[in-house]
Order: structure tokens, then C-alpha cells, then sequence
């Protein structure tokens, strides 16, 4: 990859999120299909020399996730009857940041997305659990079976506090790429992998405290329904 899309700050972001107890497999889908895609169309349009063949692969990306948002807003309606204000957050600003990267020729905007993202929840989040609202609840629009309003209150601030840590994270990646320390293609990997793999593991930390606050194994939802 040529120096000058290394000093490139670019990509595309979507936000981690916990996994809803139903349609677990298809929010997942939803969530990670439109980065991956931006990953394949960069990795497949970028191959040639020079600059312009590094920015024509980022642009083509972002384009393609943006039509790749678009359609994933329009299978969590059809699908799940929603669409979560987390999922409406991110999807306003791919968009928009999309179209200044795409208009402008410059991915420097595209990376600033995910701090911000990162931001407005990691706020949104601590801000309803220091006031005692779980919002973390109402941002998914989902049921836990059985959850305690405890419960979305410790989850909110365990998340809080996990998207604060990936915000600050990125902007150390994007200070690293603008230093030309950290290529544009090191960045994208561990967007699209290593970000997915720690929110799985994330999640899987929390089941201590879901299940501590009244949160139903599946064999137990279905005996308490039967």
C-alpha cells in the first residue's frame, strides 16, 4: 500500500452492539454485512499502484457501504418490524460522512465517524445510568427475558464504558495513520475483525451479570411459557 493512503485517515465503522435475545443471527448480519462488505470492495478495487488506485478503492468502498446500510435498515424493517435507534444513529452518519468522502475525495471523513459514534453512545449511556435510566434498553428496542431494570442499568454503564474505551482507541489508530505509523490497511483489519472479536468477547463477559439480574436461559423461557 502506497505511503500516501498510509497518511490517508479512512474507513467505514459499525457500531458493536449486544445481541438481542431474539433474531440473534440476523442482527448480527445486520451490524457486520455492511463492513464487510466495504472491506471486500477496498480489497478488490485497491490493487493497483499509486494513490489514486488507493483512493478509488476507498471511495468505491464507501459507496458500496452506504447502499449496504441502506439495505440492512430495510431487512431489520421487514424482518424484525424495527429499526433500533442504534441502528438509525449509525446509518445517518455513514451516510452523511459517506457522501463528504465520496463528494470531497478526502477518507479523512469517513474515519472520524466511529470516535463520534463511539462518543454519542459511550455518553448516551453513562449520562442514563448516572440518572438512574437504562438506556441501553431503550437504544436496542429488545427483551432480555426476564433482565431486571438492575440489569440494563449495569449493562448500560458496562457498555458505556466500552464504547468510551473503542473511541479512544480509534483516535489513537487515527493519530497513528496521519504520523504515517499505522497503514490504512492495518486500520481496516482490525476494524472489521479485531473490533468484531472483542465485542463478542465483551459480550460474553456480561452474561455473569445478566444472569446474576434475572436474565432467562432459553430452556427456562420456554418451561415459564409453557
Amino acid at each position: 500500500m502506497s505511503d500516501t493512503l498510509e497518511q490517508l485517515p479512512g474507513g467505514p465503522e459499525s457500531v458493536p452492539a449486544p445481541p438481542a435475545a431474539k433474531h440473534g443471527g440476523l442482527n448480527f448480519v445486520i451490524d457486520f454485512a455492511p463492513l464487510l462488505i466495504f472491506f471486500l470492495v477496498y480489497k478488490f478495487t485497491s490493487g493497483g499502484d499509486g494513490p489514486a488506485a488507493a483512493i478509488t478503492g476507498a471511495i468505491k468502498g464507501t459507496l458500496a457501504f452506504m447502499v449496504a446500510i441502506c439495505i440492512a435498515m430495510v431487512v431489520s424493517k421487514w424482518k424484525l418490524g424495527k429499526i433500533s435507534p442504534m441502528l438509525w444513529m449509525s446509518g445517518i452518519l455513514i451516510l452523511g460522512f459517506g457522501a463528504l468522502t465520496v463528494y470531497l475525495h478526502d477518507p479523512k471523513f469517513i474515519v472520524m465517524k466511529p470516535t463520534i459514534i463511539y462518543a454519542a453512545f459511550a455518553a448516551i449511556l453513562l449520562g442514563g445510568y448516572w440518572r438512574g435510566k437504562p438506556m441501553l434498553k431503550y437504544l436496542l428496542q429488545s427483551a432480555l427475558d426476564g433482565l431486571t431494570e438492575r440489569g440494563w442499568l449495569l449493562l448500560s454503564r458496562n457498555w458505556g464504558l466500552f464504547f468510551a474505551a473503542l473511541g479512544i482507541a480509534n483516535h489513537v489508530m487515527y493519530e497513528l495513520i496521519q504520523a504515517k505509523q499505522m497503514s490504512f490497511d492495518l486500520w481496516l483489519t482490525i476494524k472489521v475483525w479485531g473490533v468484531t472479536a472483542l465485542s463478542f468477547l465483551f459480550t460474553f463477559t456480561q452474561l455473569p451479570v445478566m444472569l446474576k439480574n434475572g436474565l432467562a436461559l432459553p430452556e427456562e423461557a420456554a418451561t415459564d411459557k409453557s
